[in-house]
Parts: C-alpha cells; sequence; structure tokens
C-alpha cells in the first residue's frame, strides 16, 4: 500500500472515531435533557386507572414543600412516580456516554490533524529539495 493511500485510510478511519464520539455526545445530551425534563417539569398522577381528575404534582425540584418526598407521610400519590434515584440513574449513566464521546471525538480530531499537518510537512519537504535540486 503506498503511503498515500495509507493515509487516506488513517483519515477515513479518524473521521469514524469522530462521528462515533459525535453520537455518544448526542446521546448523552439528549440524557441531560431526559434528567432535566424529570426533575424540572410539573407532571400529574392519576390515583386510580382511568382517573378523570389526576393529581397535579409539583416539579421534583421546584416543590414548596420540604423535600419532594414529604408526601409519603401523607399519603400523597405524586411521592412515587417521579423520584429521586431515577433521575440521579439518568445522569450517572450520561457520565461515563459523554466521556467516551469527548475521548473518540478528541481522538478522531487530532489524528485527522496531525495526518493533515504530517502531509503539510511532506509537501514542503518536496518543495525544498525540488528547489536544490
Amino acid at each position: 500500500m503506498r503511503s498515500r493511500e495509507y493515509d487516506l485510510d488513517f483519515r477515513d478511519r479518524a473521521g469514524r472515531t469522530r462521528s462515533w464520539g459525535i453520537g455518544l455526545l448526542a446521546v448523552a445530551g439528549l440524557l441531560w435533557t431526559w434528567c432535566a425534563v424529570l426533575v424540572l417539569t410539573p407532571y400529574s398522577v392519576d390515583e386510580e386507572p382511568g382517573d378523570k381528575y389526576p393529581a397535579e404534582c409539583e416539579s421534583r425540584l421546584f416543590t414548596e414543600r420540604g423535600t419532594a418526598n414529604e408526601g409519603l407521610q401523607r399519603g400523597d400519590w405524586c411521592q412515587d412516580e417521579r423520584d429521586w434515584p431515577e433521575a440521579l440513574a439518568v445522569l450517572g449513566l450520561s457520565v461515563p456516554v459523554s466521556v467516551v464521546g469527548v475521548a473518540l471525538f478528541t481522538t478522531g480530531t487530532l489524528s485527522r490533524r496531525m495526518s493533515a499537518h504530517a502531509e503539510a510537512m511532506r509537501e514542503l519537504d518536496r518543495i525544498a529539495d525540488a528547489r536544490k535540486a
């Protein structure tokens, strides 16, 4: 395989690596959005199946009560619908996904730039050799 063909193949692999990184960062962004929806938006809960008047619940983060789970003692229907462990699990899942995404994106981008730099250096050497001759 000639060096140019190898370099083009190397750049293609680096581009695929970078694309995987972008994809994983997009997944991490979706997980962050899901976590934000779980924590920041108000919601409603059916007290029984097919309830015509569901209970309205405040968002978990902006509740006016002492804690979002305070309703357990009062028999509130909101306490079990959106609990903190689910939101924290989504947030915790986004961390390794985003770390791997950043690593792949950085590796792919850096590989392509180093390949372009090496090609530019070879071209400059070729021009310098042509001037000497």
